[in-house]
């Protein structure tokens, strides 16, 4: 499996989704006659957002896969991607041209997350599988579309993230699965409560993607059609700080650094707690006052389940409390610190279920990936739940069926946001 941990993410793109509502172009593993490429062969794929996050995806990520084409809106972001791919990659300014083309099965989207939904959606539209980055959608009505879109187009979509499945968790020096076994086996007893701080790493990133307010205009770049990076997101002057590396530091594009590690922590922590078919109840945060534009720091952040599951997010490292506890024991760093021998006794208890982690697999068996629209969308949730807690300032309850805040329409706002004309979520 190819992934990356330390590339920052910028971004891009082009033009209105008005034009591809009708497109829906089978993929050539899928058809048979002329141009047929049996699934036993090796799958193409394009990359969409080539700054920092893309240019791994160029590089490193799915290589199984071939590349035919990168498309990004800052000609400099496009013309240093091209320069790493070859001479058999095309660039494109304009994503839909990506999607348009037959003989692309695989479309990569490692744009800011304000672009993942729509991107998304218009590949299912063309009958592209989807590598996203995370997180997964900007809104939760975005993340619920995704969802709806790779259901009805048949599509196979994964998330950028893997630690559910492999690969050390954050700080525990083992991945989910031995965890996710003690728990199964009700070694800690329940309910849980899951601390994210200082000792997993989670408060790293917490001031530094932070925005600025009070920005003064800028000249727009000569090489950056920043129009069509704004895309969706409501018009702003343009500002060095709000696009590429930084851009995460504005509600507008994402949510600081919860929206850039969150779903890395939090996927598998659901995983953990056996939570990808619900969402918490309850939902505060412990916040100084929040700018409408900039992201800013944020103190703490609780998020409950209707049975009393916790999950707390420690952005000061002021939390003492082990990464995880229950009424009958405690999880710190170490397994074997925590409880003597048992390292030896997880071998013998019952795996969880089983999971399709080979990417190129899914889509050629159209097997769902680990990490996927419906569970993916749900771990997205949390940040989101997260996100609005810190705007609100105030507690919130959360009909986890409904997806919907009980009577708090200023805290619903913040599900569905209107995006700038002539863009759209449509299904």
């Amino acid at each position: 499996m190819n992934k990356t941990h330390k590339w920052t993410r910028r971004s891009f793109l082009k033009t209105s989704i008005a034009s591809i509502a009708t497109l829906n172009i089978v993929p050539r593993y899928v058809l048979g006659g002329a141009g047929f490429t049996p699934p036993s062969e090796v799958l193409t794929r394009a990359v969409i957002g080539t700054g920092g996050m893309g240019m791994g995806h160029v590089t490193g990520i799915n290589t199984a896969c071939k590349l035919l084409a990168v498309c990004d809106v800052d000609e400099k972001h496009l013309q240093t991607a091209l320069k790493a791919a070859g001479p058999d990659v095309k660039g494109y300014r304009d994503f839909r041209e990506v999607i348009a083309r037959k003989d692309i099965d695989i479309v990569h989207i490692p744009t800011p997350p304000h672009w993942h939904a729509l991107i998304s959606i218009a590949a299912a539209k063309a009958g592209k599988d989807i590598w996203c980055e995370k997180p997964m959608s900007r809104t939760i009505a975005e993340g619920e579309a995704v969802k709806a879109a790779m259901a009805k187009y048949k599509r196979i979509f994964r998330l950028n993230t893997w630690f559910r499945f492999d690969s050390p968790f954050y700080g525990m020096g083992v991945p989910a699965k031995p965890i996710k076994k003690l728990i199964m086996a009700g070694v800690f007893g329940w309910p849980l409560k899951i601390t994210l701080g200082g000792n997993t790493g989670f408060d790293w990133k917490q001031n530094q993607w932070c925005g600025r307010t009070g920005l003064t205009p800028q000249p727009i770049p000569p090489e950056l059609d920043y129009e069509m990076w704004l895309g969706p997101a409501p018009h702003k002057p343009y500002h060095p700080h709000r696009v590429h590396q930084t851009f995460r530091g504005y509600w507008d594009y994402d949510g600081g650094g919860l929206g850039d590690m969150g779903q890395h922590y939090l996927d598998p922590v659901q995983y953990l707690l056996g939570k990808d078919e619900e969402s918490p109840v309850h939902v505060e945060a412990d916040t100084g006052p929040q700018d409408r534009d900039a992201v800013l720091p944020w103190r703490r952040i609780s998020l409950r389940y209707a049975d009393g599951c916790e999950i707390v997010l420690d952005g000061e490292n002021k939390d003492t409390a082990p990464f995880l506890s229950g009424p009958k024991g405690t999880l710190t760093k170490s397994l074997e610190s925590s409880i003597p021998n048992l390292i030896d006794k997880i071998k013998d208890l019952p795996d969880p279920p089983s999971q399709v982690t080979d990417f190129v697999k899914a889509v050629k068996t159209r097997q769902k990936f680990a990490l996927n629209e419906i569970n993916g969308h749900k771990s997205c949730t949390l940040i989101n739940l997260a996100k609005i807690a810190v705007e609100t300032g105030r507690p919130l309850h959360f009909d986890s069926k409904k997806q919907r805040f009980t009577k708090d329409a200023e805290a619903n706002s913040y599900i569905e946001q209107a995006m700038r004309g002539p863009w759209k979520i449509s299904v």
